[in-house]
């Protein structure tokens, strides 16, 4: 059966490391026309563990996001298994040996496929989940003036000492499995697979979540049928993939390059896009706080808390919780109705 995307044949790519990522390619899916302006773009990256497929899940419940008036497009991540990954990558850098990749190259690449294959002039909106909300946040940062507005939900323009901790985590348990062998794995090391998924799932909600059996709700009468369910969940995806993602995602920092040589607070003050910053408030690894600091140097951010006890899950398409979208449609329709005041 065909692919339901597209691909972006990059050729070979200078990374921000000084390697090369030969061959490299980009996934992609759009809904929707661009218009003859060629800046109605809408642009939703992907989150750690997702691919265009689960951002269709906004899409069916977000009715802002509507493709009779938006051109939509949906890149995979370097490293989910779609776009260039250490999976899908041949010799000599595939599995282990597949080149660290930032949040950076990431949209570098974006870029280069929107302006050269798409032919996208202005982005009205770049927002997502989690790693998508942070590209949301690079995007801003690394081409200010494309970005008309951003919308990161669950994110965070710079990963915390507090969630480096916990990826190290769920890192440790995945390779520590025997069969992990450095990466160089002849069958997928699923005893590791399992520990990552089953680590992961106590970080991913709240504690108030699971003291008021909220799991129930996905399903699950038991907090250990939802750790399963994780397990199985991970089964599927390749080791190697994840930890590229991984690594790019602790290497998440806006700032990071040779235009702002790590000066945090200028890089955040050089996104000139409208932003509304949705952090949950039981989110274990992008805390409110660390949104908050975000905010008091962005020149147009609002700060919009959404109070749920379903922690960094509350915005999951598919088992999110059920008001979340009727918020994150609200957030979307005034960024992009102060977009189009701006615009006339």
């Amino acid at each position: 059966m065909a692919p339901d995307y597209e691909t972006f044949e990059l050729g070979d790519v200078t990374l921000q490391s000084g390697a090369t990522l030969p061959a490299a390619r980009l996934a992609y899916k759009t809904w929707g026309s661009l218009n003859a302006q060629a800046d109605n773009a809408i642009l939703m990256p992907t989150f750690y563990t997702g691919t265009h497929v689960r951002n269709e899940g906004y899409l069916e419940r977000v009715p802002a996001l509507d493709p009779a008036r938006w051109f939509i497009v949906s890149v995979n991540m370097f490293g989910n298994g779609l776009s260039s990954s250490p999976s899908n990558t041949p010799p000599p850098c595939d599995g282990p040996r597949f080149p660290t990749v930032t949040l950076f190259d990431n949209v570098a690449c974006q870029h280069r496929l929107l302006g050269q294959a798409l032919g996208v002039k202005r982005i009205a909106l770049v927002l997502g989940w989690s790693m998508a909300g942070c590209q949301s946040y690079q995007w801003g940062a690394q081409y200010p003036d494309m970005v008309d507005a951003i919308l990161p939900f669950c994110a965070a323009a710079r990963t915390s000492p507090h969630n480096q901790v916990f990826l190290e985590g769920v890192k440790a348990a995945l390779t520590a499995d025997a069969a992990f062998a450095g990466g160089d794995y002849t069958q997928p090391p699923e005893a590791g697979l399992r520990a990552f998924g089953r680590v992961y799932a106590g970080w991913a909600y709240s504690q108030t979540f699971y003291r008021e059996r909220l799991h129930r709700a996905l399903g699950f009468e038991t907090w250990e049928e939802l750790l399963l369910d994780w397990e199985q969940d991970h089964l599927g995806w390749d080791a190697n993939d994840l930890l590229a993602k991984l690594r790019t995602w602790q290497l998440g920092d806006i700032s990071a390059n040779e235009t702002y040589r790590g000066d945090f607070e200028r890089a955040l003050g050089a996104i000139r896009a409208q932003a509304i910053l949705v952090p949950c408030t039981t989110d274990l690894y992008f805390p409110t706080e660390d949104n908050a600091i975000e905010a008091r140097h962005m020149p147009n951010a609002d700060l919009w808390p959404y109070v749920s006890p379903w922690g960094h899950c509350v915005a999951s398409p598919g088992r999110e919780d059920s008001d979340f979208m009727r918020f994150l449609d609200s957030c979307i329709t005034r960024l992009l109705a102060e977009r189009d005041s701006s615009t006339q």
